[in-house]
């Protein structure tokens, strides 16, 4: 197949569509397999025995996970100045460059942007996202994530969306891909076909977009022909089913031949690029999820994920043995030798599109150390705070608000989730929060459940007595490999339950999650506020005061389609 070097995505000049094709006519069979994996690099400690592994197989690509800011540029220089073709270095970097570093800025997730409004709010994500990356030697953007959060119980989309609304959607991912790239930094519109439809999360189950034709036109086509005319160079496919798709574009195929679209020939090559135009580089999400591995045999999944029009093929279950699966697959003619040097054609281009050739003739793959001073700038924190701001949603209220301490001093306090670990690296701030108000001139108790059963609990009136006001403090944060976000409420009885409704004025303040309300239709005061970082803590304690309004716009139906959330 013909591809169109010069065209979008890629614009090469002459001299890098030269370079791309002298650099194909060099390669080795073997050179040419390596370069089809992005595999993936998360030790600070002892980095280099794992990235000497990787090397071994000459990747096109690198992932990081965070690491620490000068052991990431560290890594990145050591496993460039090793790699005959320059790497592509990849991160999820979804809301800052807390993806790729632990210092790095913590700008907000993609709902909290869309909330403030103004797609110069994703303008200045991306920028953030491309500077910190690009201080370690990133260049490879895993975002923006243009998924479209219709389901309120899918429990992986959630605040990585921005939103309900495609067209809000559509804005937002333009604005990220035109700043990320404009920096150099090659930007991955996820997880095509589309996130969001199904309550069930990827990693743990084929998930399945259930629109019609038409209706994915008009909405998850629309946000990705958007991205794509603005010049996205990559898209990461998902273990995700598009059935009407499949069915038109295959007539006949039966329903156990359906198949996610990472696997899926039809919507590769059929929507993707035939019908949306789409010119660059396909990249599989992590083969690792259940919802490719459940297919076909893996040994048969590794290749044919590249036979049907990915170009590469992100992490591995075991790296020797899925490497041996894909030579395989070009030794038997699963991936023909055509196929082969078109998906190694785009990653050469693509790494042409954002000058890694010319960069390693000037021996500035990987700046100075001296640039990595961005990470975490004060400009970066400003337009942190700022978005922070713009973004806090009161989605409903009595006359609650603002809170005064001369009039409600006594304050009891419920925190529910906001436990740090893998999977929340925002959890911890229920104590920032609870200092805060403290300042503020409020004493603060933190609720404990008490033991006990009926008969035998704490007296109602007690609390009515001992406390002013209630605000519930809540992080419960979507994560992979799970498969419900809800509040679960503490023994016995629901004991953390906001059962003083009736006579104590009471706060919700969801710091993570939009859709709580399900779970707490009763609260009469409810406050989203997207992201768990002490920007946000900051901006809502500011409003609750009184010292500023609330401006954020909700980008979904928080009040999940419910009458009861409105009461």
């Amino acid at each position: 197949m013909m591809i169109d070097l010069h065209g979008k995505p890629f614009l090469l000049d002459d001299e890098a569509v030269r370079w791309v094709e002298e650099t194909l006519a060099d390669m080795t069979m073997e050179d040419k397999i390596g370069q089809l994996f992005c595999l993936i690099q998360r030790k600070d400690d002892e980095w280099r025995e794992e990235a000497d592994d990787v090397l071994r197989y000459k990747p096109g690509g690198i992932m990081f996970r965070p690491l620490k800011s000068e052991i990431a540029w560290t890594i990145a220089q050591y496993m460039q100045g090793k790699s005959d073709i320059p790497m592509l270095i990849a991160a999820n970097l979804e809301r800052g460059g807390s993806g790729i570093v632990k210092e790095g800025t913590d700008y907000g997730s993609n709902m909290q942007v869309a909330a403030a409004g103004d797609p110069a709010y994703a303008e200045k994500q991306g920028v953030i996202c491309a500077r910190e990356a690009l201080a370690v030697g990133g260049n490879w953007a895993f975002a923006p994530v243009i998924d479209i959060d219709y389901n309120f119980r899918n429990p992986i989309t959630n605040t990585r969306t921005y939103g309900s609304d495609p067209l809000r959607v559509a804005r937002m991912g333009k604005a990220y891909v035109e700043a990320v790239q404009g920096l150099g930094v090659a930007a991955s519109i996820k997880h095509f076909p589309g996130d969001g439809r199904d309550e069930r999360d990827q990693h743990l189950v084929t998930s399945i977009n259930d629109m019609s034709c038409e209706d994915w036109d008009a909405t998850y086509g629309m946000a990705y022909k958007t991205c794509i005319d603005a010049g996205a160079l990559t898209v990461m496919v998902g273990h995700i089913m598009q059935p009407a798709y499949s069915r038109r574009l295959t007539p006949g195929i039966a329903d156990d031949a359906i198949m996610p679209a990472s696997l899926a020939p039809e919507l590769l090559q059929g929507l993707l690029r035939d019908k949306l135009g789409f010119n660059g580089l396909i990249t599989s999400d992590a083969t690792t999820m259940v919802g490719m591995m459940t297919q076909m045999p893996r040994e048969k999944a590794v290749p044919h994920t590249i036979a049907a029009g990915c170009d590469m093929f992100l992490f591995t279950r075991n790296l020797e043995e899925d490497h041996a699966y894909m030579v395989q697959g070009v030794e038997d003619g699963v991936i023909t030798e055509a196929r082969l040097d078109e998906a190694v054609t785009r990653i050469l281009a693509t790494k042409a599109a954002i000058g890694l050739h010319q960069k390693q003739k000037e021996g500035t793959l990987v700046p100075s150390a001296r640039g990595l001073g961005v990470i975490g700038c004060e400009e970066h924190r400003a337009w942190t705070r700022e978005c922070a701001d713009r973004a806090v949603t009161l989605v409903k209220s009595d006359d609650t608000v603002p809170i005064d301490p001369d009039k409600q001093k006594r304050v009891l306090l419920h925190v529910i989730g906001d436990e740090p670990g893998y999977g929340n690296i925002t959890g911890g701030k229920n104590t920032y929060f609870k200092e805060k108000l403290e300042r503020e001139g409020f004493s603060i108790t933190v609720f404990d459940s008490a033991a006990g059963w009926e008969g035998a609990l704490t007296r109602y009136d007690a609390s009515i007595q001992e406390h002013d006001l209630v605000i519930y403090f809540c992080a419960v944060a979507t994560k992979s490999n799970q498969t419900t976000v809800r509040i679960e409420w503490a023994q016995p009885m629901g004991a953390n339950c906001p059962i003083y409704i009736p006579v104590i004025p009471t706060i919700f303040i969801s710091m993570e999650n939009p859709y709580h309300l399900l779970d707490v239709p009763m609260v009469k005061t409810y406050i989203n506020g997207y992201t768990n970082t002490k920007e946000m803590i900051d901006a809502i304690v500011d409003k609750l005061m009184g010292r500023a309004g609330f401006e954020g716009d909700s980008p979904v139906d928080a009040f999940c389609g419910r009458w009861d959330t409105h009461l």
